[in-house]
């Protein structure tokens, strides 16, 4: 598999207490490299990364956070009006601490159900607010998370990826 390897300038300085951006570039992308399946924006640019087409969708970044604080984790994404194979196909995010850790998911109602919720190809954050994924890194400062959609094999498209967001949340 091709894979884009993240840039560290792709992800915001992180100051204590504050939100964690990641970009397109900042993240790892199976089949990231081959523009037959993505466009990636031009380094420094703020603009969405294009999925054209996979059956695989695997996008992961990892990120330094506080441990002892509790994070949640959303990406910002958008569907191009011509999005294609998303129906029934639900997509999963997931996160974990440290490389060992055990991976905690949140199944996202699917993005096609997304769509028809909002408007035409406006931004919107999976998950939503009232099912966010929350993660509290107790021993460690590494936070690994991804977006995946690996099991149904059916090819799709159109997605555009924004923005991953880590956010400390106050108990």
């Amino acid at each position: 598999m091709s894979h884009h390897d993240p840039e560290l300038d792709e992800v915001t300085p992180k100051e204590s207490g504050s939100e964690i951006t990641i970009r397109p570039r900042g993240f790892h992308i199976v089949w990231g490299k081959d523009t037959r399946y993505w466009q990636l924006p031009e380094k420094g640019k703020e603009e969405a990364a294009e999925l054209k087409q996979v059956c695989w969708l695997e996008i992961t970044g990892s990120v330094d956070v506080e441990a002892g604080k509790t994070y949640s984790i959303e990406f910002e994404v958008s569907m191009k009006p011509d999005a294609f194979g998303w129906s029934g196909c639900p997509v999963f995010m997931m996160a974990k601490v440290g490389k060992k850790g055990k991976y905690t998911w949140k199944k996202i109602t699917t993005l096609d159900e997304k769509r028809t919720t909002t408007t035409s190809s406006s931004p919107f954050l999976i998950p939503d607010t009232s099912s966010r994924l929350i993660i509290n890194p107790l021993d460690n400062n590494k936070l690994f998370f991804g977006l995946y959609e690996v099991w149904s094999g059916k090819w799709k498209g159109g997605l555009l990826i924004h923005k991953a967001i880590i956010k400390p949340i106050q108990k």
